[in-house]
């Protein structure tokens, strides 16, 4: 492993009848689309798959790259190319063989802003390993190289990789569909002061030599592939679950996760025995662009859900849950989403209310239903009003297209109906059937309606659309309704405050911000009125101190309104909010308000903070961000 930089580096002198040769005509590549289901991949894997990657890597912060070589076991084919996936990658050598490595010809096609490049191999009939020599560049996008300032201990470097939805190739040159599930294993060298956490079998602690091996002995799906380095410890939940974290924030971890053994527990008793062996969190810096990603056997999250009160844990939950729908059972392509993420939120939900009661965890549904209205009215006034169905439509599109509350919330308001019309019993036996026998499997949309209507609907002569929710866009008529008193009585106030009523010196006196959940207070600041003066929102700002004591959830809802209402006042807290967190969903409604923005000088101000705060920001969060504000 310590001559691992350099043997890449010299391995460029010996490519001479091996040197990648570029597509002739200058064109970018193009799929065969009668080959392919999966849009989003030029790999071959009808006729040639990987079966197994070994990845030998070293992670070097001074120059911000991984050396690599990838090392792919074949399956049996019938072909004489092998083709991979790649983004941004400098590949120095391919090599087929497993003992006695020899060189082979490879052509690199030429680059697509949105797929990145093929990589064709040349092979045998009888060639059943293949090994790619390659390191990163600085335009690899699924890494995120973060100073020591960005880390909460502010003494060490921190790197994590992303990889959904097709950024993994970016640094790993493999066949990037879902469609293919593989096992891996990785031989990783980090430096010494420095721990490194796979999606896979893990360490409890730092190697004295920096060098670490991980197993993942289920199979899984590129995007899954996840690797974390940065001065981290472990805290034990027992019961074959932990957090690691950098160590200034185990403390708050340990507080807020401490009911993890309980859920997985929970989601067992529910659709079967856990398949992972261990499940674990890795808390990464705020410049992750996801709450959670649910990667196997260590779910990457960001410190935004620490809210203190244990009241943003449904974001764990719903990563746990992902051990089963979209880990164990995965969507085939990426138009085929909401196989992954729908099914995860009514099953996050199930776990909430098993642990916290019905009331809270409807509470939860409700607030995920008020986000969903809202990306229901963006939607079908954008440029793909057909993105509201659940089976998207992402050919020649980015994938991360598909990544909204449609996928999530319609998708779990689906189940959550089909639960209402046959009964919770019957749809719980439905569900475990449906996650046993897809297990490690790959599905499609229609798959998943075939096997719902023979399953499910017809065996309890069911009248149900599926069509309408699947294939339709915008919300059924008979969409089940979930209310909640509790978030009716923050309305209630909302709507006091806009129609003038002095609510702080009325019942509302000597109300603390603790006094109620996030969720409720979502809910109050959603509903308040846009025409607020900034006067008004001073006084609520005074009174409850949603800009600068907020927790980050309340923050971002705080400060779309603060934009919407003209409220400038919050303007250097806002931009010091934007400069820490790196959490997608978080920030871009800011961005997008500032940018729809009728109040004086709003989108230059959004400007001249994004100039700053990009830096701060994954690949996916600003690249997001550099959309809402230029296009």
């Amino acid at each position: 492993m310590n001559t691992l930089k350099l043997l890449i580096l010299l391995s460029a002198c010996f490519l001479v009848s091996c040197a990648p040769i570029s597509n002739a005509d200058g064109a970018a590549d193009t799929l065969d689309e009668t080959m392919h289901i999966d849009a989003h991949t030029y790999a071959n894997v009808d006729e040639i798959r990987t079966e197994h990657l070994h990845l030998d890597l070293e992670v070097n912060f001074e120059n911000h790259t991984i050396y690599g070589v990838a090392r792919h076991k074949m399956s049996e084919h019938n072909t004489d190319t092998a083709i991979f996936d790649i983004k941004e990658l400098d590949i120095k050598k391919v090599t087929i063989g497993k003992d006695n490595e020899v060189s082979t010809d490879f052509v690199i096609g030429k680059h697509s802003d949105l797929l990145g490049q093929s990589l064709k191999v040349k092979i045998k009939e009888d060639t059943k390993y293949i090994n790619i020599y390659y390191q990163t560049t600085d335009k690899t996008e699924a890494l995120d190289w973060l100073e020591p300032e960005l880390t909460a201990g502010k003494k060490h470097p921190f790197m994590y990789t992303q990889g959904q939805a097709i950024l993994t190739r970016s640094w790993i040159p493999l066949q990037d569909t879902p469609m293919n599930r593989i096992t891996y294993s990785a031989d990783v060298k980090v430096p010494v002061d420095l721990l490194a956490v796979m999606s896979a079998s893990n360490p409890k602690a730092k190697s004295k030599s920096g060098e670490y091996h991980f197993e993942m002995k289920q199979k899984i799906p590129a995007y899954l592939i996840a690797l974390a380095v940065g001065d981290m410890s472990y805290t034990s939940f027992g019961n074959k679950c932990g957090v690691y974290s950098e160590p200034e924030l185990a403390e708050a971890c340990a507080y807020e996760f401490v009911d993890l053994p309980k859920m997985i527990e929970t989601a067992e008793n529910m659709y079967g025995e856990y398949r992972w062996d261990q499940y674990d969190i890795v808390m990464l810096p705020y410049s992750f662009p996801f709450g959670g990603m649910e990667n196997p056997r260590l779910t990457f999250a960001n410190p935004t859900i620490l809210a203190g009160d244990r009241s943003m844990v449904s974001v764990i939950a719903h990563e746990l849950a992902h051990s089963w729908s979209g880990n164990l059972v995965t969507n085939a392509t990426w138009n085929d989403f909401w196989l992954n993420e729908g099914f995860t939120v009514y099953f996050e939900n199930r776990i909430m209310e098993e642990i916290y009661g019905k009331e809270a965890a409807d509470i939860l549904a409700i607030t995920e239903f008020q986000e969903l209205e809202v990306a229901l009215i963006d939607i079908e006034s954008g440029d793909h009003p057909e993105d509201t169905q659940l089976k998207l439509q992402l050919d020649h599109r980015n994938p991360d297209e598909g990544m909204t509350d449609i996928a999530y919330v319609k998708g779990a308001f689906f189940l959550r109906t089909l639960e209402t019309l046959v009964g919770r019993e019957k749809f719980d036996e439905f569900l475990t059937r449906y996650f046993d026998e897809h297990a490690f499997e790959t599905i499609t949309t229609e798959e998943f309606v075939n096997y719902l209507t023979a399953e499910l609907l017809e065996p309890n002569s069911i009248e149900f659309d599926v069509n309408e929710w699947i294939y339709e866009s915008g919300m059924p008529d008979n969409c089940v309704e979930i209310k909640s008193d509790r978030l009716n009585k923050m309305e209630v106030v909302a709507k006091k405050i806009n129609e003038g009523t002095d609510v702080f010196k009325g019942e509302f006196k000597k109300v603390k911000r603790s006094d109620f959940i996030t969720q409720e207070w979502q809910t109050f600041i959603r509903s308040l009125d846009t025409s607020l003066s900034p006067k008004m929102m001073k006084e609520i700002d005074n009174h409850l101190k949603f800009s600068t004591e907020g927790n980050p959830a309340l923050k971002s809802a705080w400060f779309q309104l603060a934009v919407q209402t003209g409220y400038q006042d919050v303007r250097p807290e806002m931009a010091a909010y934007l400069n820490k967190v790196g959490r997608r969903w978080y920030i871009e409604g800011i961005y997008q308000e500032l940018k729809d923005s009728k109040h004086e000088g709003d989108l230059v101000w959004a400007k001249e903070v994004f100039a700053d705060a990009q830096k701060n920001y994954h690949f996916v969060s600003k690249s997001t961000i550099q959309e809402v504000l230029y296009n």
